[in-house]
């Protein structure tokens, strides 16, 4: 199985905690180039301190943009203007009564979820396209959706809405790349123990009138009964997805939409 990335240059977008760091240091790991993206430079060199002391000779590279607009995903295009792999992790989510999402809710969740995805991709699979039909020249983009664009959480109803998008504009911008070298997947992530976790927890705690130990310990007995390994996932255990589908050896895999959920989604197709 070919999982090296040696001279591959790979964007995970918000890669400076959970999902999007994990998947940083696999693609690292495996040989690629990668730039780390996040708002802040403190935030990128955290990340990318944290990354060179678990990868020996990672050759990493830092954009501090805010890719929620269109100046934002210019300023991370411009400093790099072209990719072999593009990760589109940046995401953002949290608990809130269908009634209580306000119309500014809608519309960051909608900027930062899916029009991020979106402008990232539109620039740089031209670039991907573009690089001919060379067994060398391949490329991928991984969209980093949810189990949830397919099993609407009812207390983030407008997370639910943005995942459920990215995974027709995965499949969708896919059919650009029929009979190319280059790949289009989504990754549907289910419950994952992320930094966010804790406070996520605590917030849906006090929607629920209960303690936070009691809120974690109906995660999957109320909220998510139908998950087969009954716990969170790890952002490793997801990132080892994202990693084999940016590789060589997922070829063959294009417009598909992948779970790593614990076995949420009952049904198997």
């Amino acid at each position: 199985m070919d999982l090296d990335l040696s001279g591959k240059l790979a964007l995970v977008t918000g890669s400076t905690r959970g999902i999007g760091l994990a998947a940083a240091k696999g693609l690292a790991g495996m040989g690629a180039e990668v730039i780390v993206n996040g708002r802040t430079q403190a935030a990128i060199d955290k990340a990318m301190t944290e990354i060179g002391g678990t990868v020996e000779g990672a050759v990493l590279h830092g954009v501090a943009a805010d890719i929620s607009d269109a100046p934002g995903c210019d300023l991370l295009t411009a400093a790099f203007p072209a990719v072999d792999i593009l990760v589109n992790n940046t995401g953002v989510y949290g608990p809130k009564p269908f009634f209580e999402i306000a119309d500014e809710d809608w519309q960051e969740i909608f900027d930062i979820n899916v029009m991020s995805g979106v402008r990232l991709t539109r620039h740089y699979l031209k670039a991907m396209l573009a690089a001919g039909d060379n067994a060398d020249d391949w490329g991928r983009v991984i969209f980093v959706s949810s189990e949830a664009g397919t099993v609407v959480p009812v207390e983030m109803v407008h997370y639910g809405f943005s995942k459920g998008a990215q995974l027709v504009i995965a499949r969708g911008a896919a059919e650009a790349t029929k009979g190319t070298n280059v790949t289009i997947n989504s990754v549907l992530p289910g419950p994952t123990w992320v930094e966010a976790t804790p406070a996520n927890l605590a917030e849906r705690a006090r929607l629920m009138g209960t303690t936070v130990e009691d809120a974690m310990a109906r995660a999957f007995t109320e909220r998510r009964p139908t998950s087969l390994i009954q716990r969170y996932a790890t952002a490793e255990e997801v990132a080892n997805l994202i990693c084999y589908l940016c590789s060589k050896a997922s070829s063959a895999t294009n417009g598909a939409a992948l779970r790593v959920d614990g076995g949420i989604v009952g049904n198997p197709f």
